[in-house]
């Protein structure tokens, strides 16, 4: 258990330290929608209405960024118009937003309200900016080499309505800033696959602790006088029932704690784990704003048989840190069952199927619908910064 403290506490200390300061609005609560009655036909409906568009391009004004923010805030509405029709609006070669403070007074031309990190209940992203809400990207060195998949953003309950990811410095090589459409992939999944996966729901694990070890080296069985106890047995439930307590202390949604079997962890050594795996989730969500059926699921980023599959070719992921160690994620059907591999090579084909690369560079911002477009990040090499807020 010490282990779990000494990677766990300083995190959430910096994170609580951090951004005390910082006046902002909890993100919001995950919209769910309505349960769709019979996700098959609602799919045929999307396969045989219009090709729905999808990024629209904002070149500025002439004139600089006073003229930049006086078209914002006279456009605002046409903007975000431009948003809920296409999912994302992406902005290129604007001087405004080279800096953060710029950043932010773009934002808040759109009249785009920010919220808190829908991390920050689990971990501990750091600020580009405290004054202006704007949250660093995964620019780190040591995860240069990971390739983020495809997410909707959403921790437990809660998910932001919108987002925009900005670039500061582009990457000497890749980084590429990543977004589908999840209104695409949900028309075009195998229909045989999103009526399992719907009827069934889903689940994701979201932390795995390979501290346990210890336990494997006690008896499982012990004579005392008349008496047969279960050391084992008892030590495992009961460090199962701290963890379990400790961690949902922390986070405002119920998560229950999984003893994995040795082959079923994320990690290579023959560490004894338990997994962290959230609440049952559909797979699909009516938009809030719209109505229209989207795929909001993120087992492109969190299954761990993807994710294994992309290490051997971009390299493993590097443990330089206590997050990088325990969040490692994966997903199940929702009654816990695994996902069959071909079921997920067909969801990562499509997702990929999907996906639009952006180069990014400073004076580019991109600004996304969170329900209806996920994002990613692709590997890179050299200093990457790249930063975004979140919106109500």
């Amino acid at each position: 258990m010490w282990r779990l403290a000494a990677f766990a506490a300083p995190l959430r200390a910096a994170a609580v330290e951090e951004k005390a300061e910082v006046s902002l609005a909890d993100c919001p609560l995950t919209r769910w929608g309505e349960p769709i009655d019979d996700v098959r036909d609602a799919q045929r409906r999307v396969r045989a209405g219009p090709e729905q568009p999808f990024i629209y391009v904002l070149a500025p004004p002439a004139g600089g960024p006073d003229a930049e923010l006086r078209w914002l805030a006279d456009n605002a509405a046409d903007v975000n118009a431009k948003l809920s029709s296409h999912g994302a609006v992406n902005l290129k070669g604007w001087e405004v937003i080279k800096t953060a403070e710029g950043f932010r007074e773009a934002y808040e031309a759109l009249n785009l309200t920010p919220c808190r990190d829908p991390l920050d209940a689990v971990s501990a992203r750091p600020m580009v900016d405290k004054k202006s809400a704007v949250y660093e990207a995964v620019n780190k060195e040591s995860r240069a080499n990971f390739y983020i998949g495809m997410h909707n953003e959403f921790v437990g309950t809660r998910a932001p309505r919108a987002a925009m990811f900005v670039c500061f410095k582009q990457a000497d090589e890749g980084g590429e800033f990543m977004v589908a459409d999840g209104r695409r992939v949900f028309r075009d999944l195998d229909a045989d696959l999103l009526d399992r996966l719907y009827g069934r729901s889903i689940r994701y694990s979201v932390m795995e602790l390979p501290f346990f070890s210890f336990l494997d080296g006690l008896p499982e069985e012990l004579e005392v006088g008349p008496v047969t106890l279960a050391p084992r047995e008892t030590a495992s439930a009961a460090v199962r029932g701290l963890v379990s307590a400790a961690i949902n202390a922390k986070v405002d949604f119920d998560v229950s704690m999984q003893w994995l079997d040795d082959e079923e962890g994320a990690y290579d050594d023959d560490a004894k784990t338990l997994q962290a795996r959230a609440p049952v989730q559909p797979p699909v969500v009516l938009h809030p704003a719209t109505g229209e059926p989207t795929w909001f699921c993120n087992v492109h980023s969190h299954s761990s048989v993807l994710r294994k599959k992309r290490e051997s070719i971009y390299g493993a992921e590097k443990f330089e840190d206590g997050a990088s160690r325990i969040n490692k994620s994966d997903m199940y059907y929702g009654d816990d069952g695994a996902i069959a591999e071909s079921d997920l090579d067909h969801l990562d084909e499509l997702t990929k199927k999907h996906t639009v690369s952006l180069k990014m560079s400073p004076g580019d911002a991109v600004l996304l619908d969170n329900y209806q477009t996920m994002h990613g990040r692709n590997v890179f090499k050299g200093t990457r910064k790249h930063a975004v807020s979140w919106f109500e």
